[in-house]
């Protein structure tokens, strides 16, 4: 695997490649939800239904962005911000492809999305999780998100965290 590399860059969130990592995304969340609460997958009709009513269009310019982790060129993960007001950017669809998992692009992904919203103009990120998602409880405690209370009414958000975002970084 050496000299394989993540690149990452904003895409459209309706661009094939969103759209399956989207689709990725929410069928694990979703089934790892119903199979702890329910003992069941989700089912198939609702699976549709979700996936086409979050499509996504909040996270287009002007005031979002959607992120495609590529690795060794193939889409693998993605990372999503949009503006809540004019200093605050939430941070959501953070997800890598279970079989990239362990090869840096979940930390390289919430960092381009900070830099995404400090781009925006937000001062501060938010975001939400839920309990059973520990592996990504753990990395937002690593990238120094603190936990804090709600920020929304998400019926399955259980977590919620925050990071002051400094100034944005110079490019060279």
């Amino acid at each position: 695997m050496a000299g394989m590399t993540w690149t990452i860059a904003s895409e459209p969130y309706d661009s094939p490649a969103a759209a399956a990592l989207w689709r990725a995304y929410y069928t694990e969340v979703s089934d790892r939800w119903y199979l702890l609460h329910e003992g069941r997958r989700t089912d198939p009709a609702e699976l549709e239904r979700e996936i086409a009513a979050g499509a996504g269009a909040d996270l287009a310019p002007p005031g979002g962005r959607l992120l495609v982790g590529r690795y060794d060129g193939t889409p693998g993960g993605s990372a999503g911000v949009r503006l809540l007001d004019p200093d605050t950017a939430e941070l959501t669809r953070v997800f890598v492809l279970p079989e990239l998992r362990g090869r840096g692009g979940a930390p390289l992904l919430v960092a381009a999305a900070e830099e995404a919203a400090r781009a925006l103009g937000a001062r501060r990120i938010v975001l939400d999780t839920r309990t059973d998602l520990v592996e990504a409880r753990a990395l937002y405690a690593r990238l120094g998100y603190t936990e804090t209370g709600p920020h929304n009414t998400d019926p399955y958000a259980e977590h919620w965290f925050r990071k002051e975002l400094g100034p944005a970084r110079a490019v060279n």
